[in-house]
């Protein structure tokens, strides 16, 4: 039986959004993303079986706690990215300390720390993605470790276009704009409800798309953070999409064939884009981000809270010392 999982994946790879290792072998994705909101849950359960071998090679390596405690942070990012690994084909994303988001050499020094943890067991870089936020100094840090390390990179926490703009001039493997978060900020600022069609979270991965495919830019574009299978169904034919497992189970109970939206032939008949450019133009990207109060706002308030995340991991860990 064809399902409609099965007609999306013609046309748009698919990667789960989840740490749940039973979740991925049953689902089959390419690839697969992290964050630290799922890490941290995944760690609280009872099953959870990596937090103490985390802890325990932190102490390998530092008998200072606050280096223990950032070392286990790390290495918990790993761990789950290695289980990951033994049970997709692809890559997994694997986040990066949100609270570095502002300072580019910071977010260079953990990104190489972090993929020397991931060859300490065995995997290579070419099967991990740094993820990192979508602000000026991440897109640069982003640059570095593509252009002269060759990592690769997922920009995370992606709104507007000029955040996209820049990070393809930047090089970065992919982006992953978030279509939820979008569609809730509308939702509590206009009080309206959208349909499927005029979501503004779907239009926004939209123009990113095409302005991609216009201008001839090879970063893949995976949408990312969705509310429901009708976000999905509009978007068939993007590079990428990631999901959460509530999603996916509706799309493998269906058997709708699903029509393509998107692809490079439809965008390059779109209505152009005129080319812009930001990556060497802090100013005018920062400008653009300010002025976009949606954009502004889902980018600061989503590096809070990975960040607060990844805080209550770290103690978490400590109370475990």
């Amino acid at each position: 039986m064809t399902t409609s999982l099965d007609s999306l994946r013609q046309y748009t790879t698919v990667v789960t959004d989840s740490v749940d290792f039973e979740t991925l072998a049953q689902f089959k994705p390419q690839d697969a993303t992290t964050n630290p909101t799922l890490v941290l849950n995944a760690v609280k359960q009872p099953k959870a079986k990596l937090l103490q071998p985390a802890i325990e090679y932190a102490k390998s390596k530092s008998d200072k706690k606050e280096e223990i405690i950032s070392l286990a942070k790390d290495r918990i990012l790993v761990l789950f990215g290695q289980e990951i690994l033994k049970i997709i084909p692809g890559r997994v994303s694997t986040e990066m300390d949100a609270s570095l988001s502002f300072d580019t050499m910071a977010t260079v020094a953990k990104a190489l720390q972090i993929i020397d943890m991931y060859k300490e067991v065995g995997i290579s870089k070419d099967r991990v993605l740094i993820k990192i936020a979508s602000t000026y100094d991440g897109i640069h840090a982003a640059r570095i470790l593509e252009s002269e390390h060759g990592i690769h990179c997922n920009m995370t926490l992606m709104f507007g276009l000029g955040q996209a703009i820049a990070a393809a001039e930047a090089g970065v493997t992919l982006v992953s704009p978030f279509v939820g978060r979008i569609l809730d900020w509308y939702k509590a600022h206009t009080g309206q409800e959208y349909s499927a069609q005029t979501d503004p979270g779907v239009e926004s991965v939209k123009k990113i798309y095409t302005y991609y495919k216009q201008h001839g830019y090879s970063t893949v574009v995976m949408g990312a953070s969705f509310r429901n299978t009708g976000e999905i169904t509009e978007l068939v034919g993007v590079d990428f999409l990631t999901m959460a497992p509530k999603l996916l189970e509706p799309l493998m109970r269906s058997t709708d064939v699903l029509p393509r939206k998107l692809s490079p032939e439809l965008a390059r008949k779109s209505a152009p884009m005129p080319k812009r450019s930001y990556l060497n133009d802090r100013p005018t990207f920062m400008k653009e981000l300010f002025e976009d109060q949606m954009a502004f706002e889902l980018l600061h308030n989503g590096i809070r809270s990975f960040a607060s995340d990844a805080q209550s991991l770290g103690l978490l860990m400590e109370d475990l010392l």
